[in-house]
């Protein structure tokens, strides 16, 4: 995997608004995104979800439909119509970036019939455990998409191209997974819960050789489709991982291009997803989760936080060329299933680490810029209004940093357990430099050597109002006040 230089944008999140808005959202702004610095954008699924046109993606049911056919009482998908959807992708890849698509590979949901088969209880807390005898199961396993009757392919998923489901009419009232009879999990997966190849809806069985054959040939049809320049894969931790690495290869050789990929492997041990990386071949960036979780830890108790150690056990610092960093997702935003919050006055700190550090491959979270409001239930089974704080302004001038300063070699000073500091001292091509400076406890300053002798510079954030000159050797003193940021460029 090459290492990316470039700014991925989440284009949307959770609560992102409906009826058609994000694909029409993404035709107009996408020059402007890409004069910004914004140099990738991560689309949501695009296929038609059991929910229809309020289905976020991730209930995948029908892989063909990207807002094309009458299903699930809409034609268009939450996000807009076929149309839209290519006219986005088109329009921002002529604005100069990159377009990856969300991809969904490990179950189904919404089937239109239900069949009988034979299937083994075993308990959803422990796969590994049998809680009762193989008996007949009845359950919603035959897709037959009747609203696109074979366009595109005819295949119609039947119970025998799924190894597993979570349901059976004739045994509503047990909790269970039914290990389908012949079948088995992977072990190539995650280890949480005995084994974690099973998720939800009905699992495809990757081991089928027509289950194989048709997510290739959707692959294939789907770049031809919208000429996409790489993907996320979703959940990875429940998909044996050697067979992303087999779909990939196939999509590649087909296109001879070396398509962007980064999977989502959620998990607070850096352990496995280091071994998902090796079997991947490098092939495969995944999202640096365990950032994510020291970005919680010091935004909730920063005065008692070494923010020095930010990068202990971290893709960041175990694999940095693949690491794809993060603030937040659509997971981990207020009130979803996998909630983990950054406390809104770090969210920007936050960001400047991961924007103008020299590793990684940094994601901006659509609803950290924007902000968002919406309502939705809690997981104490109350309603909630929640209102994320929109950081624009800030992130906007990091991304400027970024494109125009932050460049070269990269010298820390982590002398100071509340203060991050750092110098980026730039390259002939981009002479500038900068010098970042975050703390999470008092104002504080700190003397770094700078690459231009008595120089003045400036804090572009206007946090500090005052310059600092460079003597003769380069070294200035330059401060940063509490709890905030501060980055220092040649004032011009």
């Amino acid at each position: 995997m090459t290492e990316k230089n470039g700014v991925m944008l989440q284009a949307f999140h959770w609560y992102t608004k409906g009826d058609g808005w994000l694909w029409n959202w993404l035709i107009r702004e996408s020059s402007t995104l890409a004069n910004t610095g914004f140099t990738a954008v991560w689309l949501p699924p695009a296929y038609k979800g059991t929910g229809g046109g309020f289905d976020v993606g991730y209930g995948v049911y029908d892989l063909f439909d990207l807002g094309e056919f009458d299903q699930k009482g809409t034609v268009a998908t939450k996000y807009g119509a076929k149309e839209e959807y290519l006219i986005g992708i088109q329009k921002a890849q002529e604005a100069g970036m990159e377009v990856y698509g969300d991809i969904v590979l490990n179950h189904r949901l919404g089937a239109d019939h239900q069949e009988e088969f034979y299937g083994i209880p075993i308990n959803p807390e422990n796969r590994k455990e049998v809680i009762g005898k193989k008996h007949k199961v009845k359950a919603w396993t035959h897709f037959s998409f009747p609203g696109r009757k074979g366009k595109y392919s005819e295949l119609q998923w039947h119970w025998w191209h799924f190894n597993a489901v979570d349901y059976s009419a004739l045994d509503e009232d047990r909790d269970a997974i039914y290990l389908i009879e012949g079948k088995a999990f992977d072990d190539d997966v995650a280890e949480e819960k005995g084994n974690y190849d099973y998720l939800m809806g009905c699992n495809l069985d990757l081991n089928s050789p027509d289950v194989e054959k048709e997510l290739i040939h959707w692959g294939k049809w789907y770049l031809d489709t919208t000429g996409l320049d790489g993907f996320r894969f979703d959940a990875v931790k429940h998909v044996k991982s050697k067979f992303f690495l087999k779909w990939l290869n196939a999509m590649r050789k087909y296109k001879n291009k070396n398509l962007f990929a980064v999977g989502e492997y959620w998990s607070k041990d850096l352990k496995p997803l280091c071994e998902f990386i090796e079997d991947t071949q490098e092939n495969i960036m995944l999202f640096d989760v365990n950032l994510h979780f020291n970005f919680v830890k010091v935004s909730k108790d920063p005065y008692n936080y070494d923010i020095t150690k930010i990068f202990d056990q971290t893709l960041m610092q175990k694999a940095p060329h693949l690491a794809a960093t993060f603030v937040s997702n659509h997971d981990s935003q207020p009130l979803q299933s996998l909630e983990s919050v950054v406390e809104p006055w770090f969210v920007p700190l936050a960001y400047g680490i991961i924007l103008l550090r020299r590793e990684g491959y940094p994601t901006v979270f659509i609803a950290d810029y924007h902000g968002a409001k919406y309502n939705d239930r809690g997981h104490d089974g109350k309603d909630y209004e929640i209102e994320m704080a929109g950081h624009q302004w800030m992130i906007d001038k990091f991304l400027y940093v970024r494109k125009n300063y932050a460049y070269g070699e990269q010298q820390n000073y982590f002398e100071q357990e509340n203060l991050l500091a750092w110098i980026r001292e730039g390259t002939p091509e981009n002479p500038g430099g900068v010098a970042v400076l975050i703390s999470t406890g008092e104002a504080t300053e700190i003397s770094m050597k700078m690459p231009f002798n008595n120089t003045m510079y400036k804090d572009l954030t206007e946090h500090v109002h005052k310059t600092v000159q460079t003597d003769e050797k380069g070294w200035g003193v330059f401060p940063v006040g509490e709890k905030s940021i501060s980055l220092w460029i040649r004032k011009e």
